[in-house]
């Protein structure tokens, strides 16, 4: 069950840096979240897909970014 609720590759049950309790402790919004996710999980689920986990980073990063220029217009 520690790949569904704690999976090593967010961390880890015991490790105080899990990425489930830094997005809840910084409280981040879905796409800030995911980019946290994806930057901390890059590579260390499956080093082959490293630069794929950055680019997801990065899309949502920039989704985030985006929606800071709808709310200025």
């Amino acid at each position: 069950m520690e790949t569904v609720n704690h999976p090593v590759h967010y961390g880890g049950k015991d490790n105080p840096y899990e990425v489930i309790k830094i997005i809840e402790a910084w409280n981040l919004d879905f796409c800030l979240g995911n980019t946290i996710k994806y930057i901390a999980r890059a590579g260390v689920k499956n080093a082959d897909t490293e630069l794929e986990d950055l680019k997801k980073a990065l899309w949502y990063l920039q989704r985030k970014i985006k929606q800071y220029g709808k709310e200025e217009s």
